[in-house]
């Protein structure tokens, strides 16, 4: 098997169908280009939906991984390793949180803030038992676990699933006020995106997250980020609540903490929130390991520079300004912040996914997400040239599929 026909091929056979990726398939990669088994490049402009932000083997987070993986890669959490400590309090101090509770996919971190915040809600804001409830949003991703799925309102991640598990209440994305009238005595947290990546890289009204933070602090109840696409440098700030000042209560965190090396995630929050939690209550064999700390303290490193940050404004400006142009020109609406786009078809002229694969044929790979929408998410590391080139893919695969 050497052709990316026969590795198709046969992925499509031997594999289940939980994802409909391109038809590429890739074999190395650097920087902000990837490279297929015959040898065509390719502009990563989906970043593993950020995960990549750092880009694909930057030499910082290769080299650490490399040197970690010769020394200590386990011990699970049964023992202290060498690179705990500096990943706790650096991520900490990232984040300006007491502590962290690391794991590895951003599908567990959210469900360590879901049993966290139920936990805190019995033992201290005295919830009866079994009664307390999580105040999420329409439109949410939050992975695809059953717990998770059982509040999500996307019938692919959720039907067929059930029985679902109880104690969400779904209300309207950017509504304060939905949230207002959903909370009662025994809520105990809101659990929010800053921004919507699965929906289309949806940006809520200017307010509302200050007005999500206000409403938690008087009623008594946890405001709980969901950073994982959109924190770590990728709106421009180091996470997407900054751009209105506010400090969750709970930072979820994913993807980029792992430089796309090792899956890496945590939830990092004061010491009154995190500290209901007792050995034994919770837990991973890898989460917390010597390679993913190791990785995760290079991130770290990177973010504190305010490096990239700086460079997904600039590049993020450019990126925001060439696709407005194109409004009009098969595109309908585009959305986002920083170095991330969600980019509206016009339906009657190609899907998301048509327009995908004429990017991919043209040297450029995005992905789709509900039918009309592409997402543009390139590593941080692109260059100013290689972004208005890739606009410049799309824009013309946009005129060839309206004129035919």
């Amino acid at each position: 098997m050497t052709t990316s026909a026969e590795l198709i091929e046969v992925s499509e056979r031997r594999s289940a169908h939980n994802y409909h990726p391109l038809p590429v398939v890739i074999h190395e990669a650097h920087g902000a280009w990837v490279t297929d088994v015959e040898g065509k490049r390719y502009l990563d402009c989906l970043s593993g939906y950020s995960s990549l932000n750092f880009g694909h083997g930057h030499p910082k987070i290769i080299e650490a991984a490399q040197e970690q993986l010769k020394n200590l890669t386990l011990t699970s959490r049964a023992f202290y390793h060498d690179q705990f400590a500096q990943f706790c309090a650096g991520l900490g101090d990232l984040t300006g949180k007491d502590m962290i509770l690391p794991m590895n996919t951003g599908a567990e971190a959210v469900e360590t803030a879901v049993k966290v915040a139920r936990k805190w809600g019995y033992q201290v804001k005295g919830v009866e038992p079994d009664q307390a409830n999580i105040i999420v949003m329409d439109g949410n991703f939050h992975g695809r676990t059953t717990t998770i799925i059982s509040f999500s309102t996307d019938p692919d991640a959720r039907d067929d699933f059930g029985p679902y598990t109880p104690g969400f209440r779904v209300v309207r994305y950017g509504s304060a006020d939905a949230i207002r009238q959903a909370a009662d005595a025994n809520t105990v947290a809101v659990l929010v995106e800053p921004i919507q990546g699965e929906a289309g890289v949806l940006v809520p009204p200017d307010g509302y997250l200050s007005e999500v933070r206000a409403l938690c602090s008087a009623e008594g109840i946890l405001m709980i980020a969901d950073e994982i696409q959109s924190g770590l440098g990728r709106t421009g700030q180091t996470f997407a609540c900054d751009f209105e000042g506010v400090v969750p209560d709970i930072y979820v965190l994913g993807k980029a903490l792992g430089g796309g090396v090792v899956p890496v995630s945590a939830i990092a929050a004061n010491r009154d929130v995190l500290g209901v939690i007792q050995p034994g209550q919770h837990g991973s064999t890898f989460g917390g390991n010597p390679l993913a700390c190791a990785v995760g303290n290079a991130v770290i490193e990177l973010l504190n520079t305010g490096e990239f940050q700086a460079r997904a404004t600039k590049l993020g400006e450019v990126l925001h300004t060439r696709l407005r142009e194109l409004i009009g020109q098969g595109v309908i609406e585009v959305r986002g912040r920083g170095l991330w786009a969600g980019v509206d078809i016009d339906p009657s002229i190609a899907t998301g996914r048509e327009v995908s694969k004429a990017l991919m044929k043209r040297g450029v790979l995005a992905k789709d997400t509900h039918g009309s929408t592409i997402r543009l998410a390139p590593p941080i590391v692109i260059s100013e040239d290689d972004l208005l080139w890739a606009i410049g893919q799309l824009a013309d695969a946009l005129y060839e599929l309206k004129t035919g």
